[in-house]
């Protein structure tokens, strides 16, 4: 890949991965438009591993807490808000990792069109207003329990089988309409982000070790750095955008993508 390819793609990924905007409409441009070919799985790693990087230090007390919680809670402790909070997590986490991972083929086969991003990208968009514009949003992170946690782990499988969905826009989309305000619902999406980034990493790293791809470490350095650092000032800009003007912003840009995918499409 030239510099250019590498920059672009890097910041595609670290500013999508976080927004309700879906980082695989974003990656499918510069391919569609410009003619670039894919990046390897190498670049895919690592480009991961920079925006998993960037939401364990950005809520690197949220997940200390939490962990030093649910360790504790199978002592003498016992559960409390942040060790329940962990299970919820967990719990969540489920989905995803089966189903993905089961029907991964079927997604790498089938799903990757173009015309399957460009309505999804739309669709998702509007489920997002609407559940912006009409749920109630009264609850804190702590107030969910198991069957919310589970719902919006059902929810993250729709992103995992449907590109363009956007997996965080379908879980902050899941967790307002269970009543979750939009700070809440964020926080929980991204929380839940750690583990699944954590196992698709895992598990692309261990094919990548056992594959024959050779690997331009110049390309991969670059890419985790540009990664982690859009990555981290996406979390923290977002979170500060919804608490102003909600996920409106998101929902517009989200519908002027998808129209101009179709569009382009049609061309």
């Amino acid at each position: 890949m030239s510099i250019i390819e590498i920059i672009v793609l890097a910041l595609i990924q670290g500013l999508t991965e976080f927004l309700p905007i879906s980082s695989s409409a974003h990656l499918i441009l510069p391919s569609q438009i410009l003619g670039w070919q894919d990046q390897g799985l190498a670049f895919d790693v690592a480009v991961h591993v920079g925006s998993l990087a960037a939401v364990l230090i950005y809520f690197r007390k949220e997940v200390a807490d939490i962990l030093g919680a649910w360790f504790k809670s199978f002592g003498k402790q016992g559960v409390t808000e942040d060790s329940r909070l962990g299970w919820w997590i967990i719990v969540a986490t489920i989905p995803g990792l089966v189903i993905g991972f089961l029907a991964k083929d079927l997604v790498e086969d089938f799903a990757r069109s173009a015309w399957v991003i460009a309505a999804t990208t739309i669709i998702f968009g509007l489920l997002l207003w609407y559940a912006d514009a009409t749920a109630k949003q009264t609850k804190t992170i702590y107030q969910l329990n198991w069957r919310s946690a589970l719902i919006i782990g059902f929810a993250q499988v729709v992103a995992a089988l449907l590109p363009g969905t956007s997996r965080s826009g379908i879980t902050m989309t899941a967790g307002m309409m269970l009543g979750l305000n939009k700070q809440s619902a964020a926080r929980f999406s991204f929380l839940m982000s750690i583990p699944i980034i954590a196992a698709a990493g895992g598990y692309y790293t261990l094919k990548l070790a056992t594959g024959d791809e050779v690997i331009d470490w110049g390309a991969i350095v670059t890419g985790t750095i540009l990664s982690f650092i859009s990555a981290y000032a996406c979390i923290h800009f977002f979170l500060k955008v919804i608490e102003r003007m909600g996920m409106l912003p998101f929902v517009i840009y989200r519908l002027l993508l998808g129209l101009f995918l179709v569009v382009f499409l049609m061309v």
